[in-house]
């Protein structure tokens, strides 16, 4: 079998790969279709993440410069979708033909525990299953802004995980929502899905207008999944005295904040909102990873978050290094891209 790797920035390769024989508990999933993540993975393509030039020592929890090797090469992926193909000699949930999904790279066959994966729920398209991991975060990041029923609420950034923002907000009792993205099909989108007014910031001042649509006051909460600096600013300009902001972006690029303005005035809380790399649930523990993954996916089950139009474009795995070069060149033309294995089949 053969898988893209990332050995440099931008440079996808084809290389022969092989896989261990399986562990007791283990099982072997053949790829039906997979999901790219247009925030995390394509700053991981385009090469801007600090992993290049640092790594990350659990124990300080903190980047330090790279001793030796290189971040490169890599594979490339979140969640995927497959049919299992073969299960160790303990596995109890799942059986040879079974559907199923979870974190695994983009890659013809993969070998999890079947402890890390879940079962694709009858009736469910196996595209809507790639949205836990997007659900996972909007769900984190929610919980994080402590939204309460009747609050003001506003959004950066629409993609995957924004527009799930935008309406897991409104299960928790939102009362406003307002929805900021330089792509006006995302706009449109948002609208869709929930929110009450949009604002592309090329064409205005966001955080002025949500501050004349609430009376001059500002939103309680706002959450950042935007990645770009310039959101976050805006973000920290449209709360109000001692409002909240949740960041959920993975930034790259040049910082582009102003401290000694609104964020120095205004007196808000900034809080990161991550719930891997061992961070625990704020509400731990009556929360942890393992019951907001199950929850996200139980509101995908049952129909509660709406996913499917965000459904763009879709590639055979073959052609991969185009889906990932159609990503960067023009991510305005498509929101969620999908590769395709039936290709390899």
């Amino acid at each position: 079998m053969r898988e893209f790797v990332l050995t440099a920035p931008r440079q996808l390769e084809l290389r022969d790969y092989s896989e261990p024989a399986l562990n007791p508990t283990d099982v072997r999933v053949r790829a039906i279709v997979s999901g790219i993540k247009h925030g995390t993975e394509m700053t991981i393509y385009r090469g801007k993440t600090p992993f290049i030039e640092k790594q990350f020592d659990p124990d300080y929890r903190m980047f330090m410069p790279r001793a030796e090797g290189s971040f490169f090469p890599l594979t490339l992926g979140s969640w995927m979708v497959g049919e299992v193909i073969e299960i160790g000699s303990a596995v109890t949930r799942f059986k040879v033909g079974d559907k199923v999904h979870g974190a695994m790279p983009h890659r013809p066959t993969n070998v999890r525990p079947e402890t890390a994966l879940y079962k694709l729920a009858a009736g469910m398209p196996a595209e809507t299953a790639l949205f836990t991991d997007p659900a996972i975060f909007a769900l984190g990041a929610v919980h994080d802004a402590e939204i309460k029923v009747g609050d003001r609420v506003a959004v950066f950034g629409m993609g995957a995980i924004g527009l799930i923002a935008i309406q897991i907000a409104r299960l928790s009792g939102a009362e406003s929502v307002f929805a900021v993205d330089a792509i006006n099909n995302r706009l449109e989108m948002a609208t869709r899905f929930g929110a009450d007014e949009v604002f592309n910031p090329t064409r205005c001042d966001p955080a002025l207008e949500i501050k004349k649509l609430t009376k001059t006051k500002g939103v309680d909460v706002a959450i950042d999944i935007s990645g770009a600096y310039a959101a976050l600013h805006t973000a920290i300009r449209s709360i109000q005295q001692c409002g909240l902001v949740v960041s959920a972006s993975y930034y790259s690029g040049t910082p582009q904040l102003e401290l000694g303005a609104e964020w120095h005035h205004n007196r808000p809380t900034f809080r990161s909102s991550m719930p891997v790399w061992g961070n625990p649930h704020r509400c731990h523990p009556l929360w942890d990873f393992e019951r907001t993954e199950a929850t996200a996916l139980g509101l995908l089950e049952r129909g509660k978050l709406t996913v499917e139009p965000m459904i763009g474009a879709r590639y055979p795995y073959t052609q991969a290094r185009e889906a990932y070069r159609m990503i960067d060149e023009h991510p305005e033309a498509t929101l969620k891209t999908l590769l395709d294995y039936t290709d390899i089949q």
